[in-house]
């Protein structure tokens, strides 16, 4: 059974940082590229950042230079670090997977992890 849990996520104030985590299980995770979207309320959720199984990594240009993603597949984990954070950065975030660039996201979604940003 496929899993994905997301977790790390908090509030904090403009200008700091979180570190978001996603555990995977039920899947050969080293062969899937894996990402974090993010969906703030009243809008469509948006692709945030993704990395492939050789550590290619993409970003939305609303956070390049402020987030890094990153994967320990030994783990089994993805990690969104999240620096410089500004309050357009509220929303539930969540992680995905896919096995080809191809492909689409999985229609199967996790809980999410809640990132406020706000004085």
């Amino acid at each position: 059974q496929v899993q994905l849990v997301e977790s790390g996520g908090g509030l904090v104030q403009p200008g700091g940082s979180l570190r978001l985590s996603c555990a995977a299980s039920g899947f050969t995770f080293s062969r899937y590229i894996m990402s974090w979207f993010r969906q703030a309320p009243g809008k469509q959720r948006e692709l945030v950042a993704s990395i492939t199984s050789a550590d290619r990594t993409n970003y939305a240009d609303s956070v390049k230079g402020r987030f890094t993603i990153s994967r320990d597949n030994a783990k089994k984990t993805v990690v969104l670090q999240m620096n410089s954070l500004k309050p357009e950065d509220t929303a539930l975030y969540y992680c995905n997977r896919k096995q080809v660039p191809s492909a689409n996201w999985d229609n199967s979604w996790g809980q999410g992890t809640q990132v406020t940003v706000s004085s």
